[in-house]
């Protein structure tokens, strides 16, 4: 999930939602070395600090929220945007992206109190960085 992360966030950071420190790439091996240490650190801190349940719960809390908008943004785009290419084809819209939502609530339901917590004050943290950061920068959003 890592080298998943440091991609995502060499985008972001290409587009100006994030500092351009993490869109920095190595002119040896054409990497973002710097946005593998900080975050390939980062982690290694997090992991160390925070016992493995927890962190295994923040996780699913995360990746569950972020399918449900996905399947969300399925049902929007394929009403709004009917013309958009696309890359796949998601069979029995709306259904099946609404049996998707409804079976990530269940999951994430079933989640601790601590983990809604610190979902939220994460989820506030990154809208923070977002609008007062971000969306003035994006060069998609110009």
């Amino acid at each position: 999930m890592t080298f998943g992360l440091v991609r995502l966030l060499f985008a972001m950071s290409r587009d100006g939602l994030l500092p351009k420190i993490f869109s920095d790439v190595n002119e040896k091996s054409h990497t973002p070395v710097k946005a593998t240490w900080i975050l390939g650190t980062t982690s290694g801190l997090i992991a160390g600090f925070v016992p493995l349940g927890t962190l295994a719960e923040l996780i699913n809390i995360g990746t569950l929220a972020a399918f449900a908008l996905i399947s969300i943004a399925v049902i929007i785009l394929r009403r709004t945007r009917p013309d958009l290419k696309r890359a796949f084809k998601v069979p029995f819209v709306p259904f099946l992206p609404i049996l998707s939502v409804l079976a990530c609530i269940m999951l994430m339901v079933n989640l601790q109190l601590f983990t809604w917590i610190a979902f939220f004050i994460w989820t506030g943290i990154g809208l923070a960085v977002y609008f007062l950061y971000g969306r003035t920068r994006s060069k998609l959003h110009q």
